[in-house]
C-alpha cells in the first residue's frame, strides 16, 4: 500500500539530529568562546577594580545590654550616666548622616582627587600623590565648583601648573599661586614613600624623572553623596549592639581613612554633646552653691549669737526625752522643706532662663516624672542645636523642634508647680502634726523652742549645701570621665581581592556567552530556514520515491567521464543504478525515455540531465540527450553544441532530425539534440504532432533518451510532453527550494500527471552532515576534486 504523506509525521524530535546541527559548527563555537574570553581578559585587565573596606564597632545601648568599657560601672551608683541613652537604630542613622560625612570629606580633603593618567585607564593616587593642594583662600562658592588642574613636569623642586589648557607657570613648592578658585599653595607629600636611589646613579640626570598628574576638584556635596551612598551600616544581630561598617571604593587606603575618621568624628560628636550637658549643670550648681553657702553662714552666726545670749550649751540633751516622739515628724519636715527649696529654685531658674537654654539635670530625685521631662527637654535642645548648626532658623525641622521645646518647657513648669503644691500640702500636714506635739512640750523652756526654730533653719541650709556639693563633685567626675559612644572592635581593613569586577563570574559569563552567541545564531538560522536540507526533508514531506542525492560540486562543467571518481560522479552512478528499477516496466524494443524537471530554474536540472546521460553513455548504451526547455536552454553551458536544435526542427520543413543531432567527443555512444533557437510560441510547438513523430522515431534509434524539460511551476511545457516519458526525475536543490514547495511535486505524483515519478536532491552539503559519502579507493591515483576554498572558510567550514 502506498504511504500516505502526513504533515505531522516529523513531530518526534531526534535528539542526535538536533545535536548534530550544532556539533558540525564546533569551529564557530571555538572561535566565539576564544574571542569572548579574550575580551573578558582585556576587560579584567583594564576595568576599574573596587575593594570592600570593613570595620566593626560596638555602641552603647542599654536596651540591648551593650555597654562600653567596664570602668564606667564604678560611677553608676552616683546616677551620672542615667540620661542620654542611645540605641542601635538611632546611632545607625547618625553614622550615615550627611553632617558627619561632610566633616570627614573636609577633614581629609576628599573632594580633591590626584589622578594618574595611564595609556589605557586613569587611576587615583590618593596618598601616593607626590604633591598636595592646599587652598588657603577660597572663592565663596568653592564647595560647589568642579574644576581640573594639570600638574606637569613634577620634580623634587618644581612643577608646572596648567588650567584649562593654559599654563599658569612653573612654581616651586610653597609658592602662593592665584587661581580662579582662590589662592593655592602646593606642597610635597611627605607621606609618600619615595623610591630608594642607588648611590652610584643618584647624581645622574636619569634620576630626576618628571611626572604628570591630573587634579580634579569635585563639589563637596557630590563627594558626600557618593560616600553616603556607598557606606553600609548594618547591625550584626538584632539582639546585639555591634555594628558592621563597610565601604566600597576603588582606592582601599581612602576607604580605610574614611571609616577610621567616621568613628573618630562620631565619638567626638557624642562626647561634645555629653560634655555640653555636664558643663551647663556644673554652672547651675556653682551658682546655687555660692548662694546657699552665704545663707548657711548667716544662720550659723544666728545660732552662735543665740547661745551666747542665753548661755546655752547642749539643749538637745535636756529635752531629748520629749523629742523622741517628734523626731520622725521633724525629719520629714526637714526633707520636705529641702525638696521644696530645690523646686522653688528650679522654678525661678526656669522663669529666668533663655528660650533654648538647657535645664540642670539630675537635681530632682524625688519625682521621676519631672526628672524625665527635664531629660526630654534637654534632648530636644541638643537635637535643635545640631540641626541648626547646618541650617537656618527657617528650617521646618528647627521650627518644629522650637514648638516642641516651648511645649515641653510648659510641661516642665507645670510639673514643677504641681510638685511644689504637693510639697506645700505635705509641709502643712507635717507642721500640723508637729503642733500637736508642741502642746506636750509646754514645760520646755522658751529658749528651747526658739532655738529649735533657728536650728531647723541651719539644718535645712546645711542639707541643701551638702546636696549641692555632692552634685558638684558628681558633675566634675562626669565631665572628666565622659565616655565615648562607640568602641572599635575590628579596625578598618580593605580586602585583598576586589569585589568588582569578579574575575570568576566575568570569565564564566564570557564562557557561557561565547557558547550562547553561535548557538543563538545557529538556532535562529535553523528556525527561520525553511529550505530543503537532506533526503529526510523530502521523505517527510512527500510520497515520491527518493532516487538519490548529488553532493555539492565546485565545478560547473560536466563531471562524468571515464576516469571520474569524485563523490558527485559516484552519486550520479548510484542514481543511474536506482533509475533501472524505475524503468523495469518500460516497453521492450524502444528507448527508455527519462524526463527531468524541477520546480524553479537554477535547481540543477540541466546539470543532472547532462551527467546522467553521460553516465549511461559510458555503459555502451546508445544515449540521446534532448534539450526540451525551449524557453531557457542551458545545455550549451556544459557542452559545445550548435545553435540549431529542436525548436528549429519543429518550425522548419526538414524531414529528418539527424542534421540537428551532434555526437559528443570522448564518448562512443553519447548524442545531444540542442533545444535550438528560442521560439515565440514554445507551448504551441510542443502541442504539435511533429513532436509525437519525433519521439516515435528517436525511441527506435536509441537505447536511452534523456530529456531536459522546463520547470513545472512556471510553464505548462513539461506537462504537454509528459506522455512520452517512461519515468520522470524531479530535481530539487538543497538549501534552495522551500519545503512548502514540495506540495507541487507531491500533488503531481499523487494525481499521476508525471508518470513513474521519482525525485533527486541536488547540491547537498556532505560537509555539514547532509547526505552520504560517495566513492571508494580515494588516494590511489584516481582523480579527486580539490578543495579550492580560502583557508578561513576551510577553518570555519564555510562554502
Amino acid at each position: 500500500m502506498e504511504k500516505q504523506f502526513d504533515q505531522n509525521d516529523n513531530s518526534n524530535i531526534n535528539i542526535r539530529e538536533e545535536l548534530e546541527k550544532y556539533i558540525i559548527h564546533w569551529r564557530w563555537f571555538f572561535v566565539s568562546i576564544v574571542l569572548i574570553v579574550t575580551l573578558a581578559f582585556i576587560y579584567l585587565r583594564y576595568a576599574e577594580k573596587t575593594y570592600q573596606i570593613n570595620t566593626t564597632i560596638i555602641v552603647k545601648d542599654e536596651r540591648r545590654g551593650g555597654g562600653l568599657a567596664s570602668e564606667m560601672a564604678a560611677f553608676s551608683d552616683l546616677g551620672m550616666f542615667s540620661g542620654g541613652k542611645s540605641n542601635v537604630e538611632n546611632e545607625t542613622q547618625v553614622l550615615k548622616s550627611r553632617t558627619i560625612s561632610e566633616k570627614i570629606v573636609r577633614r581629609l580633603q576628599l573632594n580633591i582627587a590626584y589622578i594618574n593618567e595611564g595609556r589605557v585607564k586613569k587611576s587615583e593616587l590618593y596618598d601616593e600623590s607626590p604633591i598636595r593642594f592646599n587652598f588657603v583662600e577660597r572663592v565663596f562658592d568653592f564647595d560647589n565648583i568642579r574644576y581640573t588642574f594639570n600638574a606637569k613636569n613634577i620634580s623634587d623642586t618644581s612643577f608646572e601648573l596648567v588650567s584649562k589648557d593654559e599654563s599658569l607657570g612653573t612654581f616651586a613648592y610653597g609658592d602662593s599661586i592665584p587661581t580662579l578658585l582662590g589662592t593655592l599653595i602646593v606642597t610635597k607629600n611627605e607621606l609618600k614613600q619615595r623610591p630608594t636611589i642607588a648611590p652610584e646613579i643618584e647624581d645622574s640626570e636619569e634620576t630626576d624623572k618628571s611626572q604628570d598628574l591630573i587634579i580634579e576638584i569635585f563639589p563637596v556635596n557630590q563627594v558626600v553623596t557618593y560616600f553616603q551612598k556607598n557606606l553600609q551600616v548594618t547591625p550584626t544581630d538584632k539582639f546585639s549592639s555591634v555594628i558592621d561598617l563597610s565601604l566600597i571604593d576603588p582606592t582601599p587606603k581612602k576607604g580605610v581613612d574614611y571609616l577610621n575618621n567616621l568613628i573618630s568624628v562620631y565619638n567626638e560628636e557624642a562626647v561634645a554633646d555629653k560634655r555640653f550637658v555636664s558643663e551647663k549643670t556644673s554652672e547651675f550648681i556653682e551658682k546655687r552653691l555660692a548662694l546657699i553657702t552665704e545663707e548657711l553662714g548667716d544662720v550659723e552666726k544666728t545660732v552662735e549669737g543665740y547661745k551666747n545670749l542665753h548661755k546655752l550649751t547642749d539643749i538637745s540633751t535636756e529635752v531629748g526625752l520629749y523629742l523622741q516622739n517628734a523626731s520622725v515628724y521633724e525629719k520629714s519636715i526637714i526633707e520636705n522643706e529641702t525638696e521644696l527649696k530645690v523646686i522653688i529654685s528650679m522654678i525661678e531658674f526656669l522663669k529666668n532662663s533663655k528660650p533654648n537654654e538647657l535645664l540642670p539635670g539630675n537635681i530632682i530625685s524625688s519625682d521621676a516624672s519631672s526628672s524625665s521631662l527635664i531629660t526630654q527637654f534637654n534632648t530636644l535642645i541638643l537635637d535643635r542645636n545640631r540641626i541648626r548648626a547646618s541650617s537656618t532658623e527657617n528650617n521646618p525641622a528647627v521650627i518644629k523642634l522650637d514648638d516642641q521645646i516651648a511645649s515641653m518647657k510648659n510641661s516642665v513648669r507645670e510639673s514643677l508647680t504641681r510638685l511644689k503644691s504637693s510639697l506645700e500640702i505635705t509641709q502643712r500636714e507635717l507642721e500640723s502634726k508637729e503642733k500637736e506635739l508642741q502642746s506636750k512640750l509646754a514645760q520646755v523652756p522658751r529658749q528651747e523652742r526658739e532655738f529649735r526654730i533657728i536650728d531647723r533653719q541651719q539644718k535645712v541650709k546645711e542639707a541643701i549645701y551638702l546636696y549641692l556639693f555632692q552634685k558638684r563633685e558628681e558633675t566634675a567626675i562626669a565631665l572628666a570621665a565622659t565616655d565615648q559612644n562607640a568602641k572599635v572592635v575590628d579596625e578598618a581593613r580593605a580586602g585583598e581581592i576586589p569585589v568588582s569586577p569578579k574575575k570568576s563570574i566575568i570569565l564564566l559569563a564570557a564562557l557561557i556567552l561565547g557558547g550562547l552567541i553561535p548557538f543563538a545564531i545557529i538556532y535562529l538560522k535553523n528556525l527561520l530556514d525553511t529550505k530543503i536540507k537532506n533526503r529526510f526533508d523530502i521523505e517527510n514531506n512527500t510520497n515520491i520515491p527518493f532516487l538519490g542525492d548529488i553532493p555539492h560540486s565546485d565545478s560547473h562543467d560536466r563531471i562524468i567521464d571515464i576516469s571520474s571518481r569524485s563523490s558527485s560522479a559516484e552519486a550520479v552512478r548510484i542514481i543511474r543504478t536506482n533509475l533501472e528499477f524505475m524503468l523495469n516496466n518500460s516497453p521492450e524494443g524502444e528507448a527508455k525515455t527519462i524526463f527531468l524537471t524541477s520546480t524553479f530554474p537554477k535547481e540543477g536540472k540541466t546539470f543532472t540531465s547532462v551527467n546522467i546521460a553521460g553516465t549511461i553513455a559510458l555503459s555502451n548504451k546508445r544515449t540521446l540527450l534532448i534539450g526540451m526547455d525551449l524557453r531557457n536552454p542551458r545545455l550549451d553551458d556544459y557542452l559545445q553544441l550548435p545553435s540549431r536544435g529542436v525548436s528549429d526542427y519543429l518550425v522548419g520543413k526538414e524531414a529528418s532530425i539527424d542534421p540537428f543531432i551532434q555526437k559528443i567527443d570522448g564518448y562512443s555512444n553519447f548524442y545531444v539534440l540542442q533545444a535550438g533557437t528560442i521560439p515565440p510560441n514554445p507551448a504551441e510547438l510542443l502541442m504539435g504532432t511533429k513532436v509525437d513523430d519525433l519521439f516515435n522515431r528517436l525511441k527506435k534509434e536509441y537505447d536511452y533518451i534523456i530529456v531536459d524539460t522546463a520547470p513545472v511551476s512556471l510553464v505548462t511545457d513539461t506537462l504537454l510532453i509528459a506522455k512520452h516519458a517512461h519515468t520522470f526525475i524531479y530535481v530539487a536543490r538543497a538549501n534552495f527550494l522551500d519545503k512548502r514547495m514540495l506540495k507541487l511535486p507531491n500533488d503531481l505524483y499523487t494525481q499521476g500527471k508525471l508518470p513513474n515519478m521519482s525525485i533527486v536532491l541536488n547540491d547537498t552539503d556532505t560537509t555539514k552532515g547532509y547526505g552520504y559519502g560517495y566513492g571508494y579507493g580515494y588516494g590511489y591515483g584516481v582523480h579527486m576534486e580539490k578543495d579550492k576554498r580560502p583557508w578561513w572558510k576551510k577553518l570555519l567550514n564555510m562554502k
